[in-house]
């Protein structure tokens, strides 16, 4: 497999370091809305939550886990334009947040990864464009890039290792 989307790119701003993804959807906003946040859709691509969002906290299990759910707090959800989380894991919590805008029935998806400098981004955002590349493909019946892949996706963490 080829990798053709663009990579992200590893920025330094006021509050520090993240890893940021643009990406373009030929669908209106409730609809990339509901594939990152309902579970059954979450699910095809990414992994699967349960619980009471209102709660503030829900249960994720993503795809790459052992199949365990995490209580992963939800910081803002503002349907249907932004959506953040704290993800946790085995190397400390992630702050992810997703923030949508629509143009003309095209949604563009911001998905932002706030890092550390101790957190390997070269190793982070191959697996990040790995996740929204099967987002892209879940969203247009595309095939969906799979464990197979990675390969093709482990050289872009050279794209991820200085800032911009």
């Amino acid at each position: 497999m080829t990798v053709t989307t663009p990579p992200g790119a590893l920025i330094r701003d006021a509050e520090g370091l993240r890893l940021e993804f643009v990406r373009t959807f030929p669908d209106p906003i409730e609809r990339v809305w509901t594939a990152i946040t309902d579970p059954e859709e979450l699910g095809t691509w990414f992994g699967t939550w349960r619980g009471d969002p209102s709660s503030g906290h829900v249960e994720l299990s993503s795809m790459e886990g052992d199949g365990t759910f995490k209580s992963t707090e939800i910081v803002e959800c503002a349907r249907p334009h932004k959506v953040a989380i704290v993800l946790p894991t085995p190397y400390g919590p992630w702050p992810l947040s997703v923030a949508l805008s629509e143009s003309d029935g095209v949604t563009t998806a911001v998905f932002i990864h706030r890092v550390t400098e101790q957190d390997d981004a070269a190793s982070i955002g191959p697996g990040w464009h790995y996740y929204l590349d099967r987002l892209a493909a879940a969203m247009n019946g595309d095939r969906m890039p799979e464990g197979e892949d990675w390969p093709s996706y482990e050289p872009l963490g050279s794209s991820y290792s200085q800032p911009a």
